[in-house]
């Protein structure tokens, strides 16, 4: 018997896969749990809705990222750091901060678990931060730290 996948069976595919398994697997084990359907073509049908569905919702994702990416590209974000008699920063800017930073300044919302730097930004000045928003999307924006003077 030929089923559709409803949901990822350990051992069997993955959701949407057309398997081929025995009749008692199926009709006692996968269709009750509803983990699958009977291949028929109203099921097939309804499939292919699915997937286009569902092309379609990741393809808006991914328009979404790139005009995402075009605004993050002119911003800096900027941080005041304490800094020691020899200009020298105390401690650094954790990328936590740079995302609370993006929401606080200019009202983006960022992962900072997508940001692909992973050197502390520890020293004053620019810093470029690469953050891939989505396979293949990679938007660059400045961190420009200061200085102040902890007396």
């Amino acid at each position: 018997m030929e089923v559709i996948l409803l949901q990822d069976v350990r051992g069997l595919g993955k959701k949407g896969d057309i398997k081929k398994v025995s009749d008692g697997y199926a009709s006692n084990f996968l269709l009750p749990r509803k983990l699958a359907v009977m291949k028929t073509e109203q099921n097939l049908e309804a499939k292919k809705r699915e997937d286009a569905k569902h092309a379609a919702y990741l393809e808006e994702q991914k328009q979404n990222a790139i005009a995402l990416k075009h605004v993050l590209e002119d911003k800096v974000v900027e941080f005041e750091a304490n800094v020691g008699q020899g200009g020298l920063m105390f401690g650094s800017i954790s990328l936590k901060q740079v995302e609370e930073g993006m929401k606080n300044q200019f009202n983006i919302d960022i992962d900072r678990r997508k940001i692909l730097n992973t050197e502390p930004l520890n020293s004053l000045g620019y810093h470029i931060i690469k953050i891939e928003l989505w396979k293949g999307v990679v938007a660059t924006f400045k961190v420009h730290i200061t200085g102040r003077n902890n007396k």
